[in-house]
């Protein structure tokens, strides 16, 4: 391994135990890995808990053959559980993610004190360009003025020069939130840069032409695939031999859910601006969208939640978001004007 990449083990460990944890003498650190993991990346995360007083637990499990509760027959749940239930932060740098499984839905109802972050399979450049390069509060801010114009719309439309043309209306009681990479406080968190708007059920319809879909090769390649949405959920699969093999995909888990959309993410993460094939780091493309679908935890979707299987993303890469016919994004690029000033502070005029 060169210098370079041990200095950028390092500022990621750094940045991510140190400046967002905020990791505090005597606290529990667990990170939950499997045989897919990085485990440098780990290795260097423990070193910054023990230097900054902290208790590192490093829980390696096996490879499971999905991810939340599709793998929940390989991973040692009740051990897993009565861990997670007492610790006081839990990072998933296991590359198969328990997020959205009975083990996580338990961790997270029951460890009112839990600071979670998911990173599964990410690569050490990824987690670079994710988790450096931008002021954390300053994008609070910015993150911040933008929920608030989504909160109080009632229809979102967002369009896409791929093809994307889709519609949903919001509840105000569903989940609004961001993750700005504070992780100082009790949260459900992922890689920073995001607004999650959580549809009202049975709403979402229109046309996603994805650039990047999970399970599927799609980003830089010949496959196409696109969902028709009706009423909330998948009503057909469109595209060449990948659309095929996803509509596989989705059938072999007999779980009408799965085709039911979760949540919307709007992608902000200011060092994030062209498509990688990393999905944990593409859902956050600057002026880009994401698409979840299948579980959706209560805590998002209250009282109850979407109870599935399994949960998986697709991304489109550039842009035009609609808020009740105002546009706040313009083919990915920022236009609404209570944004444009803290757009700029955190990118640049003209970017």
């Amino acid at each position: 391994m060169s210098n370079e990449q041990v200095a950028v083990i390092d500022e990621v460990a750094d940045v991510i135990i140190n400046k967002m944890f905020r990791v505090a003498k005597g606290e529990t650190i667990a990170i939950t890995t499997d045989p897919g993991s990085h485990m440098n990346i780990v290795s260097a995360m423990t070193s910054v808990v023990t230097d900054l007083g902290g208790i590192p637990m490093v829980i390696q499990v096996p490879l499971a053959k999905g991810d939340a509760d599709a793998g929940i027959d390989d991973w040692p749940s009740d051990a897993l559980s009565a861990a997670l239930c007492t610790v006081d932060v839990w990072i998933e740098m296991n590359s198969v993610t328990m997020l959205y499984s009975r083990i996580w839905e338990e961790a997270m109802s029951r460890n009112k004190k839990l600071r979670y972050l998911v990173l599964g399979a990410s690569t050490l450049q990824s987690l670079h360009r994710v988790f450096t390069g931008y002021d954390v509060p300053t994008l609070g801010r910015f993150l911040s003025a933008t929920m608030s114009l989504v909160e109080k719309a009632n229809l979102i439309r967002i369009t896409s020069e791929n093809g994307t043309d889709v519609s949903y209306h919001t509840d105000p009681s569903y989940a609004f939130d961001i993750d700005d990479g504070d992780y100082s406080r009790p949260i459900f968190g992922t890689a920073p840069g995001y607004v999650n708007i959580v549809p009202k059920q049975g709403s979402m319809n229109g046309r996603i032409v994805f650039d990047e879909l999970m399970n599927a090769d799609v980003f830089g390649s010949d496959g196409q695939v696109a969902f028709i949405m009706k009423d909330g959920g998948i009503e057909k699969v469109e595209g060449n031999t990948e659309a095929a093999k996803f509509e596989e995909y989705l059938a072999d888990f007999n779980d009408p859910n799965m085709y039911k959309i979760s949540h919307n993410m709007i992608g902000l993460n200011p060092s994030v601006r062209e498509l990688s094939g990393e999905i944990v780091e593409d859902e956050r493309i600057w002026g880009g969208v994401d698409f979840g679908f299948g579980h959706t935890s209560p805590i998002d979707m209250p009282p109850d939640g979407q109870m599935a299987k399994s949960h998986f993303d697709g991304v489109v890469g550039k842009a035009t978001m609609y808020l009740d016919g105002v546009k706040i994004l313009d083919n990915g690029v920022v236009c609404h004007p209570d944004l444009i000033e803290l757009s700029e502070e955190l990118i640049g005029k003209g970017d």
